[in-house]
């Protein structure tokens, strides 16, 4: 996987100046997301009379949503004082290794927990089927949550990173995928491309016909990961119009880089806690799905990823999407957690698994990807450096490219220009930390 004496990366290169600029993009805000959440809420008709005395069940996926806590709590808050008995079950297909502990896990790295929420979570990887789709595809979801006397599903509408339609990452999503578990999810993901795009929104239909869904509770973030909407959504709303509507709302804030070429990338971190598959394709341009052609929103020639962070546990779903990687990084993979969601997902994960080539640190990672991007004089190279792709807001760009963040009318520079810096083992200085190691040059 790795040279044992590191020769093939025993070489050097100059690397170009840098300097970070700010992003300036679209930024509604909630100030008060308790607030927001109960003037969701009380805004459905009739919703509180159907609250009352039910036991409840609430989905919490495996995603990073901002504020996602607080969000949980306060529909609890809302339920309870509704009559209700709230209580959360862990909705994220196979991820968290496909068991129901490393589901809990996942939602305690996500600050998701009885203390934090003020509801118990009740978590099994056992499903029941609910329906079949007119092709004989059947519907699973949670055993658990099939007990309930109520559901409600809380989910971010946000874009997905393997295709474009009506629905994307959302409601319908959790109520098939989430819900789904292991089984449900392996089964739409099995039909590739046309199993989320089709079979999804067709399947969350016969959730709420078949089930006691009494709303959906939608989050829409900015390019700032701040919650930016609130907006609960009515059964019939769920793969309907209310959710096609959010869904846009949601395309209108997408982060985006300020070039339409780039030669290197430089992403500090990935994990499924920032995408779904690690690094989000609707930032960076590369799709890597059979079938779906890479989007038109970036360039980029080679991109080198770094590290994987602490709440990924492991799973690395969508290295696949880089060009090198580091020895740092593959040797926190979890290989099973890694294959069972890859194997779940299958057409849409198979080739965002794939490994590849493994420098022995971030120095000779990066200079490995200047060194194959096509630009023959490396201090005109066009880099860019992030944090993750959720972190869009302040880059750090290579001189050639701050000339022309100039002109962009979107981008402002915040800093001198200054070198990279690494430590003596050839890590890079974490992002946060570079303003107090930049060098000036």
């Amino acid at each position: 996987m790795w040279t044992e004496t590191g020769k093939a990366f025993d070489w050097d290169l100059p690397l170009p100046r840098f300097q970070r600029v700010k992003q300036e993009f679209p930024r509604p805000q909630i100030a008060n997301v308790t607030q927001a959440v109960f003037q969701a809420i009380d805004r459905l008709p009739d919703v509180a009379a159907k609250c009352q005395g039910k036991r409840v069940a609430l989905t919490a996926g495996s995603r990073g949503i901002s504020q996602i806590p607080e969000i949980l709590a306060a529909v609890v808050r809302w339920l309870h004082e509704h009559g209700a008995d709230p209580f959360i079950v862990p909705s994220m297909g196979s991820h968290g290794g496909a068991t129901a502990q490393g589901q809990v896990q996942m939602l305690a790295n996500l600050g998701i927990t009885e203390d934090s929420t003020g509801a118990p979570i009740h978590s099994s990887m056992d499903v029941v089927e609910v329906g079949k789709l007119p092709n004989g595809m059947p519907v699973f979801i949670d055993r658990i949550a099939a007990n309930a006397d109520g559901i409600v599903i809380v989910n971010r509408i946000k874009p997905h990173t393997d295709f474009a339609g009506d629905f994307e990452s959302g409601l319908a999503k959790m109520a098939v995928l989430g819900l789904g578990k292991q089984e449900g999810a392996g089964i739409v993901h099995s039909y590739g491309v046309e199993g989320l795009q089709v079979l999804m929104p067709q399947a969350a239909r016969v959730v709420v016909q078949s089930m006691p869904v009494l709303f959906g509770l939608a989050s829409i973030e900015n390019a700032y990961h701040e919650v930016a909407n609130i907006e609960a959504v009515a059964p019939e709303g769920i793969a309907g119009p209310e959710e096609r509507e959010l869904l846009k709302q949601a395309y209108t804030l997408l982060p985006h880089f300020p070039f339409p070429e780039i030669d290197v990338l430089i992403v500090e971190q990935m994990g499924k806690n920032i995408s779904g598959v690690g690094i989000d394709p609707k930032v960076i341009g590369r799709v890597k799905v059979h079938g779906v052609p890479d989007l038109a929103s970036c360039d980029i020639r080679a991109i080198a990823v770094l590290d994987l962070t602490q709440e990924a546990h492991g799973n690395a779903s969508g290295i696949g999407l880089a060009d090198v990687t580091t020895r740092r990084l593959v040797e926190q993979i979890d290989f099973e957690a890694l294959y069972i969601n890859c194997i779940t997902a299958g057409v849409c994960g198979i080739q965002r698994s794939f490994i590849p080539m493994v420098a022995p640190d971030d120095r000779a990672a990066i200079l490995t990807a200047l060194r194959v991007c096509g630009q023959a004089d490396p201090l005109q190279a066009r880099i860019v450096r992030i944090k993750n792709t959720l972190s869009m807001d302040e880059i750090d760009v290579s001189e050639s490219l701050a000339r022309l963040s100039q002109n962009s009318g979107t981008c402002r520079p915040v800093s001198p220009y200054f070198s990279l810096n690494f430590n003596p083992e050839g890590r890079l200085v974490p992002f946060e930390q570079a303003f107090k190691a930049i060098q000036p040059a």
